[in-house]
């Protein structure tokens, strides 16, 4: 019993022997395979990290953000208009058939340019009737030098020598009047009836309502040239009546355009109007703009920005790029390729289209401007 004992005593102490070396063996395992296992880094807060072939970038949208003047209200929206101080809208001051055209849509004409020649019967009555009346003048002319000659040796009497004046007087006012005709009507009296129509400004001929053999007449409802400088355009905008004082004449303005986006056009405001719309309840401000290139056009729509005295500048991105938690708003910027930080921003001014964010963003830096949801999807994730 006792070398029984012993054997079985044996057996078990071989047996623990075995599972310490086995378990010292798979401990030791487990701290290899732990040790190959490489360490994940906690994510950042705020910070956004994708590779360079993730799919989600092709989701994002990044632009630079530029800084650019603050206005002090919401942009009201304009319409471009010719500079009428510069302007001269041309009609025919006479009846006739156009035979000739010497002036398009475009051309570039100086002041008493020929702008059409028009076959005029009238021009041709009123040459008429200037000779006719200068022909009768020196008649009566005669008539009365001889009476006052008889006059003065009494020859005839006194009524028949203001008779003769009198004619006289009135020949010489018919001759008046048909002079100033053919002034009117810039003609010599050599014309034969040829009219023709001249520029009144230097400019260019903005609009053209005439082709040849088309009768014309005076009272036309449209003028047959527009003719402008159009370097130089009014900006027609109607201000509400809660932001009219903060506009003033001489008021630096930003104008944007569909035609060309993120392009401003500076502009000054030239006239505020005395009266507001009783309908509307705005009041109209006339600004001008220099436009050297020509890219705008009269009647295109533009969005006017009244600027701040004093410099005051910010940084204007679309309100897609906001995320807004609570009070607080938030813009995602590219610190590197791929990665994003989540930043807070102070919002000066907010349009329907547009922020602008006077402190947290730098001119320069690229924002996210579509895709901001996903990204705050994302940090929300590695938050938690």
């Amino acid at each position: 019993m006792k070398i029984a004992s012993k054997i079985f005593q044996a057996i078990g102490i071989t047996a623990v022997v075995v599972c310490t070396v086995g378990g010292v063996k798979l401990f030791s395992a487990q701290q290899e395979a732990k040790a190959e296992v490489p360490h994940k880094d906690k994510p950042e807060p705020g910070i956004v990290k994708f590779a360079a072939d993730a799919p989600q970038l092709s989701s994002l949208k990044i632009e630079f953000v530029r800084e650019i003047a603050l206005p002090v209200a919401e942009p009201v929206n304009g319409r471009m208009a010719y500079d009428e101080n510069a302007t001269a809208r041309v009609s025919s001051p006479i009846l006739g058939r156009v035979v000739k055209l010497f002036g398009e849509v475009g051309d570039r004409v100086e002041r008493n340019a020929a702008l059409l020649d028009i076959d005029s019967p009238d021009l041709a009555t009123a040459e008429a009737d200037w000779q006719k009346a200068k022909a009768d003048e020196m008649r009566k002319k005669l008539a009365f030098d001889r009476a006052k000659n008889l006059f003065d040796h009494e020859v005839i009497a006194r009524k028949d020598y203001e008779s003769a004046d009198a004619d006289y007087q009135q020949a010489i006012a018919e001759t008046r009047r048909v002079s100033s005709r053919m002034r009117n009507l810039h003609a010599s009296g050599n014309e034969n009836g040829k009219f023709r129509l001249r520029a009144p400004i230097a400019g260019v001929i903005a609009d053209k309502q005439v082709n040849p053999g088309l009768e014309i007449r005076p009272d036309l409802p449209q003028p047959l040239f527009v003719i402008t400088d159009i370097s130089r355009l009014w900006i027609i905008a109607d201000v509400s009546e809660r932001n009219i004082a903060d506009i003033k004449p001489g008021q630096d303005v930003n104008v944007e355009t569909d035609a060309y986006p993120g392009q401003p056009f500076a502009a000054k405001v030239d006239r505020i109007g005395l009266a507001l719309d009783q309908n509307t309840r705005r009041v109209q401000v006339r600004c001008v703009v220099q436009n050297p290139e020509k890219k705008l056009k009269p009647e295109m729509f533009a969005r006017v920005f009244f600027l701040a005295d004093g410099g005051k500048k910010g940084i204007q991105i679309p309100n897609t790029s906001l995320i807004v938690e609570g009070i607080y708003s938030y813009v995602f910027v590219e610190k590197l390729p791929g990665v994003f930080e989540k930043r807070r921003v102070k919002i000066a001014l907010r349009d329907s289209d547009h922020s602008f964010i006077d402190n947290g963003v730098a001119s320069g830096e690229r924002v996210v401007t579509e895709g901001a949801l996903l990204l705050q999807s994302e940090a929300s994730s590695n938050a938690s």
